[in-house]
């Protein structure tokens, strides 16, 4: 009565509050199994299935599992009838019962290899595919910087484009200081052909002045004297 007297009327019954739902704020309560789960290494597990799954998949596993089965059959069939532990008589019951365990063991286990098998080449495939964002990205950038460049070595003089400069430069100086040396030369061959007539009428001149004056007259030449006939 004194526990029923002092209980907080407020307070909800455990069964309600079992099925109330349970703000998300408020951390989940840790519930003790009846049976614990086994812990099972998955890595472990999955390489050991894959390790498997490569054994049934060889020439080796194919021959052993032959001979196996061929050495059941004959013993089975042909030893004497108190050896044998899976008569004929039988239709070879443990035999199959083995090969359906077996099989029904494999299936799951080729599956369970070939999920993982699946994982990695999802996980390589999302690495290449990375691989080859990254490259593509490079390649873009590497194209618009070799096109800023392109543009860039337009407007900058190159090392032929300074060279005919420089050549045709020289050649314009090399006819400048020709066309004055020309020039003089003509000068004074012009000055050379003025003054040169003058001279040659003056020497002219005197020379035949001097001929003059050195010749001598009709008078004074020996000239045989013709005597008037006398009558």
């Amino acid at each position: 009565m004194a526990e029923r007297r002092h209980r907080n009327p407020f307070a909800r019954s455990p069964r309600r509050q079992r099925h109330e739902r349970v703000s998300l704020d408020v951390p989940r309560e840790n519930r003790r199994q009846l049976l614990s789960r086994p812990d099972v290494d998955p890595d472990a597990f999955g390489r050991a299935s894959e390790g498997f799954a490569r054994f049934m998949g060889t020439g080796r596993f194919l021959v052993y599992m032959t001979a196996f089965v061929t050495v059941w059959l004959a013993w089975n069939t042909f030893a004497p009838a108190s050896l044998q532990y899976d008569p004929r008589a039988l239709n070879y019951t443990l035999l199959t019962l083995i090969l359906s365990l077996q099989a029904s063991y494999a299936a799951p286990l080729i599956l369970l290899a070939q999920n993982r098998q699946d994982d990695r080449d999802r996980v390589l495939n999302e690495q290449d595919r990375a691989r080859d964002e990254r490259a593509l990205a490079d390649t873009e950038y590497l194209t618009r910087e070799v096109a800023a460049l392109r543009t860039a070595l337009g407007d900058v003089a190159t090392r032929d484009f300074v060279r005919s400069e420089l050549r045709s430069l020289l050649e314009e100086l090399v006819a400048d200081e020709e066309r004055p040396a020309a020039k003089r030369k003509g000068g004074k061959k012009r000055k050379r052909a003025e003054d040169v007539p003058a001279d040659s009428t003056d020497s002219t001149d005197s020379t035949d002045t001097a001929d003059t004056a050195d010749a001598p007259e009709p008078d004074a030449l020996d000239v045989p004297a013709v005597h008037a006939p006398r009558g």
